[in-house]
């Protein structure tokens, strides 16, 4: 067999192993919970069941799904961009601007408006503020440079860092609680509009940086190699910072900043499957989404009937199992 046809039935089989993992999530973790739910009276659209099955559990389970989907993916492209195994969307910036956007917005008392949660409107605003921020302090001489996005994200990321702790200080006790629950992450029952609109972005948004696969295998060896291919690297870091960032922003403004799992996945992914980012974005999506669906339903089962939020479960377990696996690594395999 040929070293094409061995990578050809490599991609398929994690694809098709990757795509069967997120199906088997969607499909069985909504049924686990504190309390048990009749198949039955489920079928027949029987109360309470039904009403917990379709609008809590399942709701839940596709908002992890397709938000830890998003978070993977855009944390694969940031350590593309930046050539940098450690590299997330956090360290550029992006979470930390949209975390302050909503932790205005708690600590204001406006939480809702006509109905409409105002934590999403806000983490949306932060997002695209530090987007610009971003991109036009690391847009020099009409270039933008990996270094220069770096560099600019890690500041604004302290400035909006001691903001969000300034606010949470003089917001009182109550709103301080909800600002640091908020900020812990976490997947709650949403409406299926919000979800099918998260769906769209997500889809046209991860086509997008999936048609660019090639170059991101390019750009992830050096930009100097990326350009000698022909690439455009300022063009591809400034779209791929705009994308990553819509995908960080959509999935935060419905599940507040949930990290590890743009670090872990990609890490594993690259590690165990295949560092070609044909295979590795799609992958990466995949199991990232069938990971936070995991940890938000270990989070509703531990300690019943409290929850833990998935942003919690995420970091106890993807914080050892992440040493382990840089302690694994061997400098030949980091980007």
């Amino acid at each position: 067999m040929s070293t094409t046809q061995q990578l050809s039935f490599t991609a398929r089989y994690s694809l098709v192993f990757s795509a069967a993992i997120y199906l088997a999530a969607a499909l069985l973790l909504p049924w686990v919970g504190a309390g048990a739910i009749s198949v039955s009276r489920v079928l027949r659209h029987q109360e309470p069941d039904y009403e917990i099955l379709l609008q809590l559990r399942l709701s839940r389970t596709l908002l992890a799904l397709i938000a830890g989907g998003a978070l993977s993916l855009a944390g694969t492209l940031f350590q593309a961009m930046l050539r940098d195994a450690l590299a997330t969307p956090y360290t550029l910036g992006i979470s930390t601007g949209a975390s302050l956007g909503a932790v205005t917005v708690i600590a204001l008392g406006w939480e809702t408006f006509f109905g409409i949660p105002m934590t999403w409107i806000g983490a949306l605003i932060g997002a695209f503020v530090v987007l610009v921020i971003v991109i036009g302090g690391a847009f020099r001489q009409r270039q933008i440079s990996a270094f220069g996005l770096l560099l600019t994200g890690m500041a604004i990321n302290s400035i909006c860092a001691a903001f969000i702790l300034i606010l949470s200080g003089f917001a009182g006790l109550a709103r301080s609680f909800s600002i640091a629950r908020w900020l812990i992450g976490s997947i709650d029952a949403t409406s299926y509009f919000s979800l099918a609109v998260l769906a769209i972005v997500v889809s046209l948004v991860g086509a997008m940086i999936l048609s660019q696969a090639r170059n991101w295998n390019l750009l992830a060896v050096g930009e100097r190699w990326a350009a000698s291919r022909g690439v455009r690297v300022g063009t591809m870091l400034a779209q791929g910072y705009v994308l990553g960032s819509i995908l960080m922003a959509g999935a935060i403004a419905l599940t507040g900043p949930i990290g590890f799992v743009e670090l872990i996945v990609p890490h594993v992914v690259r590690s165990r499957i295949s560092s070609d980012h044909r295979i590795l974005l799609p992958c990466a999506f995949l199991l990232g989404g069938a990971l936070l669906a995991l940890c938000d339903t270990i989070g509703r089962i531990v300690i019943p009937p409290a929850e833990l939020p998935a942003g919690a479960v995420l970091a106890l377990i993807g914080g050892p199992y992440l040493v382990w696996i840089i302690r694994q690594r061997t400098p030949a395999e980091e980007i």
